[in-house]
Formats: structure tokens, C-alpha cells, sequence
């Protein structure tokens, strides 16, 4: 018995093997960390394309009111037998004809609501882009406190281990002097493997972690995340009203849906136009010949053109039912996400304020826990306590230590 608890022993008081590479790992702050991860995100590149097609919707709705469309063509044809070209007035197989086509919509209702359909689109995309820069944001503070987090938490193991270490030399000697039974010893083995086994859990973890801060960030492996200063959370600047307010004015969410119910609105708006007739401008000149390029004849032509659709099976009146149908979709959305800006801005309001009550009341556990694991091995040194109170002291110590840093980063 005694040469086994020995063995035991001596693979207990075997060291642990440092992380993998921690030393080369590169360090990046979060100021860096967000700079670099920003166009990275893929949501985040698809915000910024979206704003982009938005601009040239809104462009191309403008133009519409000032320029004309313009076609310009050339061909040329072979035939197997000669007729009578009218470009050039003469027998021939060959002719080679230009256009140049200009039309203009002078009216058409759609061309407004086309533009106020547009202006919408964009202030959505623009809303939209906000409100992914932040969500990118947060995942990248995420990742980075997350790091942080597992730093934490991997040196915490590493002080459960060092009293570990040290717990049990001083049970030993215990042993060896008759003072404390061979139990004591095999206790304080158990909680020096059940810390070793821990500290290899968390090495582990800061390494994925670690790989993913560096996945967010465009890096070629694990990033180590640089510590700031540490300071207490601070107080919401907005009382729990004026935050809600706040949000409903300004939220990119809340002003996304309402850009999509007035663009879906215009957008029936425009449908509905599909009623009036329709008034175009169109001009054109064509030449003819027999070679390129063409110059023996041209013609001219100028049309005006007033268009009032009757009947197309249906197809207007389901358009229609289809954008009155969108539009009441959109307006349910954005009443459904206002209703719930209540609810949503008080839930996090009140979890961060929860979580700042946390970061305190750990801090003043961290401190009574640590105070009584000094009472208890002083009085275990002196032989006025026995190896369980021992123990538990010491786990609760640990435990205070990781909620600490649980409360802080999550």
C-alpha cells in the first residue's frame, strides 16, 4: 500500500506540458482585431454590395426622367442572288444597314414610384450595413473576449495546480511525520491529477480559441488577444425609456423595415400606375448600302407612341395582388418589431446591468474565498483543521476565481 501510494505519487508531482507554440503566437489588440475583421466578415461584404447595387437603382430611376434610351446596330447580309439595293439604287447582293435608336418615356406613372422605391432601397441597404458592421463587431468582440476569457481561465487552472503542488508536499510531510494519516495524501493526489486534467482542458480550449480569433481576423493561425486595462463596467449613459426611444428612432433593424414598407408601398403605388396609359418619344435613323460603313442612303423617323393597356389576362391584377401582398407583409413586420422593442431593448438592458452586479458580487466573493483558503491552511499547517475543510477551501477558491472571470467576458 504504501509503495503504491508512493508511485502514485511521483506521477502526480509530474509536471504538465506547457501549450503548444504560446510563445511564437502573435498578439493583436481588439482596436486591430476590429480594423482587420471588418471586410473580412462575408454578411458584412454582401452589406456593402447591397448598398452599392441601391445607388445605381436610385441612379438609373433618376436618369430615367432626363435621358433617353439609345440603341446604335450595324449588320451586313449576303444573299445567294442580286436585288435591288435601295441604298444604292442598284442591283445587288450584298447591303449593309446602320441604326441609331433613341426612345423617351414622357410619362409613365412607375417612373415616379420607381425613384421613391429606390430612395428606399437605399436608406435600407445603408441600414442594413450599420446594423451588420455591429453584429461583425460583436462577433469579433466575441471572439476576442472569448480568448480572454480561456487566458483567464487557463491561469486559474495553473494556480489550482501550484496549490495543488503545494498542498500536497505539506500533506506528505504530514504523513511521513505521523501527524495526518496516509489519507490525506491520497486526497490532495486526487485534486493535484483532477487539476492537471483540468489545465490540459484549458490549454486545449485556448488554442481553438486562439485559431478562431485568428480565423475572424484574416490571420494564419492563432492570434492571442492583448489585455487591456482592467476597468469596471461602466453605467448605461440612457435611462431604460430613453433607450427605447432611442432605438426605435435609430435602430438599424427598426429603420430597415421601415425603408422595406415604404418601398413596398411604392412599389404597389407603381402597379396600380399599370392602369394610365403610357406616352413615348422614339427617333431613329437608319442607313443603307452595300459596304462598310453604310452612307448611300439614310432615313429618319420620329414616333410618338400613347399606349393604354385593356386587358392582359390578368397579369396587371396579379401583379397587383402580389405587391399589395408584399406590402402588407413588410407593414406587419416592422409593426411586429416595434411592438417588440420593449421587450427586446429591456432584455438587454437589463442583462448587461445583471451582468455588471455579477462582476461585483464575484470580485467580493473572490476575496471572502481567498481570505478563508489562507484561514484553512494556515490552521491545516498547524493541525487544527482536517484535509476536507482543506479541500473545500481550496475548490472554492478556484470556483470564485473562474465565475470572476465567467462574469467578466461572458
Amino acid at each position: 500500500m504504501r509503495g503504491g501510494a508512493m508511485l502514485v505519487s511521483a506521477l502526480a508531482l509530474g509536471s504538465v506540458a506547457p501549450a503548444i507554440g504560446q510563445d511564437t503566437v502573435p498578439t493583436v489588440t481588439l482596436a486591430d482585431a476590429l480594423a482587420r475583421a471588418t471586410r473580412l466578415d462575408p454578411d458584412y461584404v454582401r452589406a456593402l454590395g447591397q448598398i452599392d447595387n441601391a445607388e445605381w437603382s436610385r441612379r438609373a430611376a433618376r436618369l430615367a426622367f432626363i435621358v433617353p434610351s439609345i440603341t446604335v446596330g450595324l449588320d451586313a447580309t449576303k444573299y445567294s442572288t442580286e436585288f435591288f439595293n435601295v441604298g444604292t439604287g442598284q442591283p445587288q447582293s450584298t447591303t449593309v444597314n446602320s441604326r441609331l435608336v433613341g426612345s423617351y418615356e414622357v410619362f409613365r406613372w412607375a417612373k415616379f414610384t420607381d425613384l421613391s422605391a429606390s430612395n428606399a432601397e437605399l436608406e435600407s441597404a445603408e441600414a442594413g450595413e450599420l446594423e451588420q458592421r455591429f453584429r461583425t463587431a460583436f462577433l469579433v468582440e466575441s471572439d476576442f473576449n472569448s480568448v480572454l476569457a480561456v487566458q483567464d481561465l487557463t491561469r486559474v487552472s495553473e494556480q489550482r495546480l501550484k496549490r495543488a503542488e503545494e498542498q500536497l508536499a505539506v500533506g506528505r510531510a504530514r504523513v511521513v511525520s505521523g501527524a495526518a494519516v496516509q489519507s490525506d495524501s491520497l486526497q490532495l493526489v486526487l485534486e493535484a491529477t483532477r487539476a492537471r486534467i483540468d489545465l490540459a482542458r484549458q490549454r486545449a480550449a485556448l488554442l481553438v480559441a486562439q485559431l478562431q480569433l485568428g480565423r475572424r481576423i484574416g490571420a494564419e493561425g492563432a492570434v492571442r488577444a492583448a489585455r487591456t486595462d482592467s476597468i469596471p463596467p461602466a453605467e448605461l449613459p440612457l435611462e431604460l425609456p430613453a433607450a427605447i426611444s432611442e432605438a426605435l428612432q435609430q435602430g438599424p433593424q427598426y429603420r430597415v423595415v421601415r425603408a422595406n414598407e415604404r418601398q413596398a408601398d411604392a412599389l404597389l403605388r407603381g402597379r396600380r400606375g399599370d392602369y394610365l396609359p403610357t406616352v413615348a418619344l422614339s427617333g431613329g435613323n437608319i442607313t443603307f448600302d452595300s459596304r462598310f460603313f453604310p452612307s448611300a442612303r439614310a432615313v429618319q423617323s420620329i414616333t410618338l407612341t400613347v399606349s393604354l393597356p385593356i386587358w392582359d389576362l390578368g397579369s396587371r391584377e396579379i401583379a397587383i395582388t402580389q405587391a399589395r401582398v408584399d406590402r402588407d407583409v413588410a407593414r406587419a413586420i416592422r409593426a411586429d418589431l416595434e411592438r417588440g422593442a420593449a421587450r427586446d431593448v429591456t432584455e438587454a438592458y437589463e442583462a448587461y446591468r445583471t451582468a455588471r452586479t455579477n462582476v461585483d458580487l464575484s470580485g467580493v466573493a473572490l476575496a471572502a474565498a481567498t481570505e478563508n483558503f489562507r484561514v484553512q491552511d494556515a490552521r491545516y499547517r498547524g493541525g487544527a483543521s482536517t484535509i476536507i475543510e482543506l479541500l473545500d477551501a481550496q475548490i472554492s477558491l478556484t470556483q470564485a476565481e473562474s465565475d470572476l472571470v465567467q462574469a467578466t467576458f461572458v
